[in-house]
């Protein structure tokens, strides 16, 4: 077996249905003083489940960005904190998009332990150029885009 075989690989998720899972681990390094995940980290959470979402539903943003095509933005978030979470926890994020304009998209994310909702968040993206301008998103992505958000089965 060639040891390429026997390499650990990055964390990833996977589109269940529409929604995408992204599975994660609790580590020291994320917890506050009281042994409690410190608040922004559920952002951090929540930004690599969405950037794993983009890339498993087929979508560069890295060849987009280093192109000079253009890049997205958050524009706006909402987020409540309902449950903490604890060091060694074996947590889910669940991201689902809400809706899609032709400049942005709507994603709305869950950060779950089992069937416990800790945090609940919906967050708005723009698509800008290089010079920070609201663009159109490409056609392809909004295509994509609109596909989840009437819940189709997704396979990229």
């Amino acid at each position: 077996m060639p040891v390429s075989d026997l390499m650990p690989v990055a964390a990833t998720g996977r589109f269940v249905a529409a929604v995408h899972h992204f599975p994660l681990r609790i580590y020291f390094e994320d917890t506050d003083l009281s042994g409690l995940v410190y608040h922004a980290n559920y952002l951090r959470y929540m930004e690599r489940a969405r950037s794993d979402m983009l890339r498993a539903a087929g979508i560069d943003q890295r060849a987009a960005h280093d192109s000079g095509t253009g890049v997205y933005a958050v524009t706006d978030l909402h987020i409540r904190y309902r449950r903490p979470a604890r060091l060694d926890d074996d947590l889910m994020v669940v991201s689902r998009v809400v809706q899609v304009g032709a400049a942005t998209c709507a994603i709305h994310q869950s950060v779950m332990r089992a069937d416990e909702q800790l945090t609940d968040a919906t967050i708005s993206v723009a698509w800008l150029t290089p010079q920070g301008r609201p663009q159109r998103q490409p056609k392809a992505w909004t295509d994509i885009f609109s596909r989840l958000c009437q819940g189709e089965d997704f396979h990229p």
